[in-house]
């Protein structure tokens, strides 16, 4: 390829500047790993002891009319568990109560260099080093401008770019009780891309010194990087608390944790508690409204954690597990195995720390702020502020997003012997978004209420041509029925104006009716009828109806 540009000097005479070709690399790193703990246990020994049947010699007396020793004489022949064998069980049911764990991770880099002036070798593979044909995302600007394989264009603008993608899911299963399953998971995603535009110069030291010739410089000029975040935590804390247009306890203390962070923030800063405040109390520099004093606030309050102690960065190492469980024995029970054909109990929690974009601050030199400075100097002072007095921020962060469910926060699912099924179900959300543009916190609520009924008559009886001559069918009958109200409302909370609004929500009540009946082996016919009703919160919106209904007639053409 011709790469070469010619640039007319003052003089009138051209010189060439070779734009160079780009190279670029990629990594990638996984981890699938599962362990079986049932395993292990057994390898180390922590297993329950098993019970040995003590041996009795039946006397003539004690058998029966066959000849066998009779009922009482084979219980007198099974030793019982003493008090401290059950004691012993019981601590081995909860030591092993993590019966396997999976943790898959996965990080792709790479980096993409523009200008690069060096062409394939024989083989190709070893330029510009070993380690970066292999991936290795080390850094080889440095290297690379002073070895004079780069392009000394000085109006050349593109970009060096750097990516990195993280992704972390771990997952457990746990049995505390018999039929008593719990699944944990949680993950972190980070991801992230830097991009740089850079001029190769001649090398100039700290001091202003030029080096020998031929010596070239790689400078960094406007270097931006931009991404997004994700880690699962945990907000139940809050869950349950008073939360409505009109008051909201978690919202109270976000109001509160921010005078409490922004002086851990100062002390951080200027290394002791001799710093200036404003009217209100606040120390210069992390006023009410800065965007470092309220995310730790923001998720101090509605984690339900002391603001003493939340890590002011915006960024978590280690997910909180999410949970999802399910107990099913209750059919062991004589009562229950009785009177029903299934019965089990879920419960499942869910939430999201997400932070949606974070971007480097442009109006931020590096070197402008630095940690201990008293900035006495309000011209200097004022270099480091942003409009409303406070430290500008290294990192700009567009909005933060709590996200919470409990899906759900139960459901009883039974069938009884009868074959009258019920489902009773509850579900629970939130969805808390803070602004840091308007300093704006948007709370969406969300409940729902579900109750099921099914039934099945057996061998119901219809005389019908739909599966050839004219005959009478015998096919069960399957009826169901769900009956649900949900109810969303989205909330918008000023900071520091008493003046919360709701501004759309809505009350959804429904009803689902369907039946299948069977008329041979291939062909069967659905019946369905869907009910749907919407009330609005705000009153510039309509109440909506809407009705479906029709049959289905399915055929399957396989055995």
């Amino acid at each position: 390829l011709n790469n070469n540009l010619p640039i007319e000097n003052e003089d009138g005479s051209f010189t060439n500047y070779n734009l160079g070709n780009s190279i670029q690399n990629a990594n990638t790193h996984n981890i699938n790993s599962t362990f079986n703990m049932e395993t292990l246990y057994k390898h180390i020994g922590l297993t329950k002891k098993k019970t040995r049947a003590s041996t009795k010699r039946a006397t003539p007396g004690a058998l029966g009319k066959d000849g066998k020793p009779s009922a009482k004489t084979a219980q007198n022949g099974t030793a019982k568990k003493g008090a401290g064998s059950k004691i012993l069980d019981g601590a081995i049911d909860l030591l092993t109560a993590v019966k396997r764990i999976q943790i898959n991770y996965t990080e792709n880099n790479g980096s993409f260099l523009p200008g690069y002036l060096r062409t394939p070798g024989f083989i190709g593979t070893f330029k510009p080093t070993l380690g970066y044909t292999f991936g290795s995302q080390r850094d080889i600007r440095d290297l690379a401008a002073r070895n004079g394989w780069l392009t000394v264009f000085p109006d050349f603008n593109q970009q060096y770019n750097e990516t990195t993608n993280r992704i972390l899911d771990i997952s457990a299963d746990v049995e505390l009780i018999k039929d008593l399953n719990i699944d944990l998971t949680g993950g972190r995603t980070y991801s992230e891309n830097t991009t740089q535009n850079f001029r190769v110069e001649d090398f100039v030291d700290a001091n202003g010194n030029p080096g020998s010739d031929g010596v070239l410089d790689y400078n960094p000029l406007i270097t931006n990087s931009f991404g997004n975040f994700n880690i699962s935590t945990a907000l139940i804390k809050t869950s349950f608390g008073k939360s409505d247009e009109n008051q909201s306890a978690a919202f109270d203390d976000f109001r509160t944790n921010r005078l409490v962070v922004a002086r851990r923030l100062a002390r951080n800063f200027y290394g002791n508690d001799n710093f200036a405040v404003d009217d209100e109390g606040y120390p210069l520099g992390f006023g009410k409204n800065s965007q470092a004093v309220l995310l730790p606030s923001f998720l101090a309050a509605y984690k339900g954690t002391n603001p003493d102690k939340i890590s002011l960065s915006a960024f978590r190492d280690i997910p909180i597990p999410n949970w999802q469980l399910k107990y099913t024995g209750f059919m062991k029970m004589k009562w229950f195995k009785k009177r029903f054909k299934r019965f089990s109990i879920t419960h499942g929690y869910r939430s999201s720390y997400t932070i949606n974009q974070f971007r480097t601050n442009l109006d931020l030199n590096p070197g402008d702020l630095q940690p201990g400075v008293a900035y006495a100097d309000q011209a200097n002072f004022n270099d480091v502020v942003d409009q409303s007095g406070n430290f500008k921020n290294r990192t700009i962060f567009s909005n933060v997003n709590l996200e919470e469910q409990f899906s759900p926060l139960f459901r009883l699912d039974f069938e009884m012997k009868n074959s009258v099924k019920i489902l009773a179900e509850m579900k629970k959300d939130r969805i808390l978004s803070m602004s840091f543009d308007n300093n704006l916190l948007t709370e969406i609520q969300g409940k729902e209420y579900i109750l099921g009924l099914g039934y099945r008559i057996k061998d119901l009886r219809i005389r019908s041509k739909l599966a050839g001559p004219k005959q009478v069918i015998k096919s069960d009958l399957n009826m169901k029925a769900d009956v649900s109200v949900r109810n969303n409302k989205t909330i918008i909370r000023y900071l520091d104006i008493e003046n919360n609004q709701i501004t759309q929500g809505q009350t959804i009540w429904g009803l689902k009716y369907t039946a299948d009946y069977a008329f041979s082996k291939n062909l069967t016919a659905i019946f369905y009828f869907d009910y749907t009703f919407s009330e609005y919160e705000i009153s510039t919106a309509f109440p909506q109806t809407t009705i479906r209904s029709g049959f289905t007639l399915r055929y399957n053409f396989g055995n």
